[in-house]
């Protein structure tokens, strides 16, 4: 099974969720304070999860939403790291190893426990803060008060935007003509991905105004990242 991946709007919540919940399995059975901590972790984080998958439905979002969504999002980040690094310092022992040796070893690792206990109660501080954040900010009501909320398309704007006031758009407008016109495949398939506001869907657009012509059948359509198919 492939390992959870990162999101841009979940960050690292669906791996550390998953990490915590290895904190908790037989392996770390004897960790009993670190384990029920990241039995608290992985609820906590459960429950912000879920609300941020609702967010990630929305197109719009009301600004302190989206400045809690951020903060979470980064907050994972840098839990999932201090997960990795209590799950590398809990390694086992060495079972070739001396005596003298297993007892220094075995002291190392109670102090490195004991310190990531101590970690375990800041991770915890700081999933109870964004909680608090959470409810001061009213973020549920927000989201609950703006889902019957039928966005414009942002996309609308880009595809009537005037080239004119474009910089840089013919280059990569003739690169496209060109990959599209010199083939002697029937079914071709070009993708123009970036970040938002680059002017992808201008770009396509002017392609599609200059060449459309030339095609016995052709469409633009602007679908947004979570259309309703019906």
């Amino acid at each position: 099974m492939s390992a959870p991946v990162v999101s841009a709007t979940m960050g690292a919540m669906n791996p550390l969720i998953g990490k915590l919940a290895a904190l908790m399995g037989d392996e770390y059975k004897k960790l009993t304070s670190v384990r029920k901590q990241a039995s608290f972790l992985k609820d906590e984080l459960s429950a912000m999860k879920a609300l941020l998958e609702k967010l990630e439905l929305m197109n719009e979002l009301d600004p302190l939403a989206k400045n809690w969504r951020d903060h979470v999002r980064e907050m994972s980040y840098d839990m999932e790291n201090c997960i990795d690094d209590f799950m590398r310092d809990l390694g086992g022992a060495d079972a070739k190893m001396g005596f003298i040796k297993k007892t220094a070893k075995r002291l190392k690792t109670l102090r490195k426990r004991h310190r990531i206990a101590d970690r375990m109660e800041e991770l915890k501080a700081l999933a109870l803060q964004a909680n608090e954040r959470r409810m001061r900010y009213k973020i549920d009501d927000r989201i609950n008060s703006t889902t019957h909320v039928i966005p414009v398309d942002p996309h609308l704007s880009a595809i009537y935007k005037d080239v004119a006031g474009l910089v840089g758009i013919d280059g990569p407008k003739k690169e496209l003509i060109s990959w599209l016109k010199n083939t002697q495949e029937k079914l071709k398939v070009v993708a123009v991905v970036g970040f938002g506001g680059l002017g992808k869907t201008t770009l396509a657009k002017q392609v599609y105004d200059e060449i459309g012509e030339e095609f016995s059948c052709k469409a633009f359509v602007s679908v947004s990242q979570r259309p309703d198919m019906t």
